[in-house]
């Protein structure tokens, strides 16, 4: 069991702000899958607490300084972007698996995310191994092999639509050896976003994701609707390209542009600017 501040550590801000989707309400907190595996969270006051293995260390990126990482944030001196900070300070940005994060995203272009999250489910179901844990029975997501040999019809079945090509297309090159995830991890966020793009069904909000929330490069800033709508109410902008909106912010924030883009994006979502 791990216990940590929840003063940086806010389960329904870091769950519910879009950037997974392998978790469910459950008792006080949340049950939260990653790979093969699942923990039992919830804020209890002043801790938060993480019922599961150390795995879960490293995906909730706890030796991360979110003191210094928001303080960051407040010395741009914007206004709205402090308030977001103030609000959501216990918002953490995932380590998560690479290949999940990836196929992940791919799942999520041009979708919403209860459909999302069901369809995740279905793969996991239908190309995951069943798991027991104290809080009851869960699938782990599947293995690069298992979607790589996945017909690609099943796929079609569990609600892929046109993504199952996408999926089946990104699990043959990892498993291949012709996309090797691991090695990709060393190269710098520019050149990670190329190769990334090379993959059929990957444009750039996709990639960005993957770089993010999958690949650990806080220098990406992923543009969607409701940063779209930010970057104009919010940032008076006139920019009309998303990549060139993602430029800007990365320009302007720099190697905490990922972060930032979650306190602005969720405060956004929200209502709450």
């Amino acid at each position: 069991m791990i216990k940590f501040s929840s003063e940086y550590l806010n389960f329904k801000d870091t769950l519910e702000c879009g950037q997974v989707f392998r978790f469910c309400e459950y008792e006080r907190g949340y049950l939260v899958f990653s790979r093969d595996k699942c923990a039992y969270v919830y804020n209890d006051g002043e801790k938060a607490i993480i019922d599961g293995d150390d795995y879960f260390y490293e995906y909730f990126d706890l030796i991360r300084d979110y003191g210094g990482i928001c303080a960051a944030a407040r010395s741009f001196g914007i206004k709205k972007l402090d308030d977001a900070v103030a609000k959501h300070c216990g918002l953490r940005i995932l380590r998560q698996d690479k290949f999940e994060a990836l196929v992940s995203f791919i799942v999520s272009q041009n979708n919403n995310i209860p459909r999302i999250k069901s369809i995740i489910e279905r793969l996991c179901r239908a190309f995951g191994e069943r798991r027991c844990s104290p809080f009851g029975e869960y699938y782990s997501f599947p293995t690069v092999k298992a979607l790589a040999d996945a017909p690609v019809d099943e796929l079609k079945a569990l609600g892929l639509g046109y993504r199952d090509a996408f999926v089946s297309g990104a699990a043959k090159a990892v498993s291949d050896g012709e996309l090797d995830l691991e090695k990709l991890s060393a190269l710098d966020t520019v050149s990670l976003r190329k190769e990334l793009l090379k993959i059929k069904g990957v444009g750039n909000k996709v990639a960005d994701c993957a770089l993010l929330f999958g690949f650990g490069h806080t220098d990406a800033f992923p543009v969607d609707t409701w940063i779209e709508k930010l970057y104009r109410e919010d940032f008076q902008g006139t920019l009309t390209d998303r990549t060139k909106i993602s430029e800007y912010f990365v320009s302007l924030f720099k190697e905490n542009s990922g972060y930032i883009q979650q306190y602005l994006f969720y405060a956004k979502r929200e209502g709450e600017m």
